[in-house]
C-alpha cells in the first residue's frame, strides 16, 4: 500500500528555528585540550551549525582549576581559558556545566568514571562559592561581559541520581544557591540555571525553590533518554527500546515545557539510548530516530543538545575499536555515522516549515521551504522489535512550479553507512590510512536525481523508503511567487 503525504507549496508555513543546533554534548573537559578533538569539533560546527558544546568535569583536578599545594588554595585557569580560547576562535561557545568537585574542596572521596571525577558536595561551601565566584570573574576580565553574558551556567550534571551526588533534592538545592548567587555577584545578566536532572526530575520543585527563596534561574535544564524508566533492571537495551514509545522523548519535551513554565527549556542531554557502548549509535536506526526526535521538539524547547559530537570520550575507558557503539556522531577517526548525516540533513533545512498531512505508523514526513527552494525530509522509523517493512510514499506539493532541480539523498543500509564496510573489512580493530579514506568516502550522502510529475495541479513524486531509513528531497525552482 503506498503512503500518502500532502503539502500546498504556496501555503503560509511557520517558523522553524533550528533549536537542536544550539548546543551539542562532549564528554570530559581535558578532551577539548586534543587536537582531533578540536578538529571534529570545528568541523561540527561548520557542517552541523552546532553553536554551543557542554561537557562534565571542567573543575575536575586534571584541569588544574583548583588544588591543593602545600594545605593552600592553587588557582589555575590556564586550561579553561585554552579550551575556550579555541571554542571562540571557531565560532562557538560553552554551555558551562559546573562540575564536579576538586578535590580539595571535596566533603568525600565518591568518585565516577574512568577519570576518576569527585561528585562529592564541598566540605566548604565559602570556599566553592570562592572558586566559583573566582572563575566566573575570570572570564568576565578575559572575554568581556558582552561574550560571557551570551554563555548558559549550569550547575552540577543529574544531582537526582546518587552516581552523581547524594541523589537528594536538599544537598543540590543548597549547592545551587551558594552557585547561583556567586555566578550573580560578577555580573546580574550572566544566565544560570538548572537542575540538570535527569528524565526531567524534580523541574516543578527547583523552580518552587527558587521562587520561595529569591533565587535566580534564567534558564530550566534537563536530560531525557528513550531508555529511561523503560523495562525492567537488568534488561538489555534492545530490551528496554522495544518496550519504549515511539515518540517517548516528545511526550516528555511536553511535560517538562508545561512545568518549566515561562522559562527557556534546554535539553542539555539526549541521544537514542543512554548506552555508551550501543552498535545501533552507529547505524542508521540513530539517524532515523534522531531526525523524528527533532522535528517533534520543535515549539518545545529552546535548546535540544545531542549526546555526544564525538566517540573521542572516556566515562567507561577511552577506546580503540573504529565502531564500538560509541554516542557520538563521528568516530574516533572522524568518520561520519548516519547520526551525522541526519544532523547535516537537518542544518540543510530552511527556516519555514509547512503544514504536510498524511499519517502512517512508522512512515512520518515534513517540508521545509527556504527562499526558492523547499526540502521534503521522510523516515521510516520503528522501535526495535516493532514491526516496520520498505514503504513506498506518494508525495504531493500542491500548487508547486515545475521544478528546476529534484535531487534526493538517502540515509539508511545501503547509503552513508561506514559501519557495514567495516564489517565486510573483518571488523578490524585498528585502521590503516587507507581503510579510514575508504570509510570516510563510504559516509558521504550522494545526491541523486529524482523524477517528478508535474501538472496544473502540482508536483507529485514516488519515493521508496526502506527500514529504518531516510529520504531527503530538495526541490529548486525559479520561483515559488
Amino acid at each position: 500500500m503506498t503512503v500518502i503525504f500532502r503539502c500546498d507549496a504556496r501555503s503560509q508555513g511557520e517558523d522553524f528555528s533550528h533549536f537542536w543546533e544550539h548546543t551539542v554534548g562532549s564528554g570530559h573537559a581535558t578532551l577539548a585540550l586534543r587536537a582531533d578533538w578540536q578538529a571534529q569539533m570545528r568541523r561540527a560546527h561548520d557542517e552541523l551549525g552546532f553553536r554551543h558544546v557542554r561537557f562534565h568535569g571542567l573543575l575536575d583536578d586534571d584541569m588544574g582549576t583548583l588544588i591543593d599545594q602545600d594545605d593552600q588554595p592553587l588557582y589555575s585557569f590556564f586550561n579553561t581559558d585554552q579550551i575556550f580560547d579555541f571554542l571562540l576562535s571557531v565560532g562557538m561557545r560553552p554551555f558551562v556545566e559546573l562540575s564536579f568537585m576538586p578535590t580539595m574542596l571535596s566533603s568525600s572521596g565518591q568518585i565516577i568514571f574512568h577519570y576518576r571525577a569527585n561528585v562529592s558536595a564541598p566540605k566548604d561551601y565559602d570556599q566553592w562559592s570562592a572558586l566559583i565566584s573566582k572563575l566566573v570573574a575570570h572570564w568576565v576580565d578575559r572575554y568581556g561581559e558582552e561574550e560571557v553574558r551570551q554563555w548558559f551556567f549550569e550547575v552540577w550534571n543529574e544531582p537526582n541520581l546518587e552516581a552523581f551526588g547524594s541523589g537528594k533534592q536538599e544537598d543540590y538545592f543548597k549547592l545551587y544557591a551558594h552557585t547561583a548567587r556567586a555566578i550573580k555577584s560578577v555580573d546580574g545578566q550572566l544566565k544560570v540555571g538548572g537542575p540538570a536532572t535527569a528524565a526531567n526530575a524534580w523541574i516543578e520543585d527547583f523552580t518552587a525553590f527558587c521562587a520561595n527563596n529569591d533565587l535566580p534561574v534564567d534558564f530550566i535544564s534537563t536530560h531525557h533518554y528513550p531508555t529511561d524508566a523503560f523495562g525492567q533492571p537488568g534488561d538489555d537495551t534492545e530490551t528496554q527500546l522495544s518496550k519504549s514509545t515511539r515518540s517517548a522523548l516528545r511526550d516528555e519535551a511536553r511535560i517538562a515545557r508545561d512545568q518549566a513554565g515561562d522559562r527557556p527549556l534546554y535539553y542539555t542531554e539526549w541521544c537514542t539510548s543512554s548506552n555508551p557502548r550501543d552498535p545501533m549509535h552507529d547505524q542508521p536506526y540513530a539517524a532515523a530516530f534522531i531526525v523524528k526526535t527533532v522535528m517533534e521538539a520543535r515549539g518545545l524547547v529552546q535548546g535540544y543538545s545531542y549526546w555526544t559530537f564525538s566517540d573521542i570520550f572516556e566515562e567507561n575507558y577511552f577506546p580503540s575499536q573504529p565502531f564500538h557503539g560509541g554516542f557520538g556522531l563521528m568516530n574516533l577517526h572522524g568518520i561520519a555515522k548516519p547520526a551525522y548525516r541526519a544532523f547535516e540533513l537537518l542544518h540543510g533545512l530552511g527556516a519555514e516549515i509547512l503544514q504536510m498531512d498524511g499519517n502512517h505508523p512508522t512512515v512520518d514526513a515534513w517540508s521545509v521551504r527556504d527562499g526558492h527552494s523547499t526540502s521534503v525530509l521522510i523516515s521510516n522509523f520503528a522501535l526495535p522489535r516493532r514491526p516496520i517493512k520498505d514503504e513506498t510514499v506518494h508525495v504531493e506539493l500542491l500548487n508547486a512550479p515545475v521544478p528546476a532541480i529534484a535531487t534526493i539523498r538517502r540515509i539508511d543500509d545501503s547509503n552513508a553507512n561506514a559501519r557495514a564496510l567495516w564489517e565486510t573489512m573483518g571488523r578490524p580493530d585498528y585502521l590503516s590510512p587507507a581503510m579510514a579514506d575508504e570509510l570516510h568516502a563510504v559516509s558521504a550522502m550522494r545526491a541523486e536525481h529524482l523524477p517528478v510529475f508535474w501538472s496544473d495541479r502540482g508536483l507529485e513524486f514516488d519515493v521508496t523508503v526502506p527500514p529504518l531509513g531516510i529520504a531527503a528531497i530538495t526541490l529548486e525552482f525559479a520561483s515559488l511567487a
